[in-house]
């Protein structure tokens, strides 16, 4: 299995913090967000590549991080180097499925999400059931969920549809940019975006495959820490406990 990072945006709302430095790799309790979440993925000994997709500003600052990881990364510059001329989501991970000629089972997430539970039980969850997969938690807000994926589930946890940035959301499931491609679906993702599913979001790519195939949503057994802005960054610094 391979496990594809996005890590190719430019964290502007970060900014000092993130105008010459990559998201991803913030330190969060003295351990960069990266090291986070590899560390625990890398537990559940099903990966056996990581490929971490930037952009070609902060290209080197990654290659330099995973020179000091024992574990086989691979960093992928998708040669952008403003916020303006960003490739999306979606775009990156075809770029690095192409670029590196990968065929394989994909666990896709994104690089600046903290989460308290450990990922390997999402990762058992769609190995289980033998499908592409995604999670979800509840949300009351119509606000937020107004700015991420909403999934509509049924009582097996098959995805009926899947709306990103829905202006008037059909449930409460909100979907975080974590997600287990089977390889027949990742070879999907250039016939997803030449179908003319959105590239922006990751989440983009799920809509439009719940349309093609089967999909399912796990609920997640815990928390998720989306670091935005340097007040939401503050606030993690001091709440965050690492995964149960």
């Amino acid at each position: 299995m391979k496990c594809l990072i996005l890590a190719a945006g430019y964290a502007t709302r970060l900014y000092p913090l993130t105008e010459n430095f990559p998201k991803p790799l913030l330190k969060v309790r003295n351990k960069t967000i990266l090291d986070w979440l590899i560390d625990d993925i890398d537990s559940l000994g099903l990966v056996d590549e990581y490929v971490v997709i930037s952009n070609h500003k902060f290209a080197d600052c990654f290659r330099t991080w995973c020179a000091q990881k024992a574990q086989k990364i691979t960093v992928v510059d998708d040669g952008t180097s403003t916020n303006e001329t960003r490739l999306g989501a979606v775009r990156d991970i075809q770029f690095a499925i192409e670029e590196l000629s990968l065929d394989d089972d994909m666990l896709v997430i994104a690089g600046d999400n903290l989460l308290d539970f450990s990922l390997t039980k999402f990762i058992v969850y769609a190995q289980e059931k033998g499908t592409s997969c995604i999670m979800r938690y509840y949300e009351a807000s119509t606000q937020k969920l107004q700015k991420c994926g909403v999934a509509e589930v049924d009582e097996n946890d098959k995805i009926l549809r899947l709306t990103e940035k829905p202006a008037e959301p059909k449930s409460n499931w909100a979907c975080p940019p974590f997600y287990y491609y089977t390889k027949e679906d990742a070879r999907l993702v250039k016939k997803g975006i030449e179908s003319g599913c959105g590239v922006d979001a990751p989440g983009s790519y799920i809509a439009w495959l719940c349309t093609q195939t089967t999909v399912h949503a796990m609920e997640m057994p815990g928390k998720r820490y989306d670091i935005g802005n340097l007040e939401s960054y503050e606030r993690v610094q001091k709440e965050y406990k690492g995964i149960c």
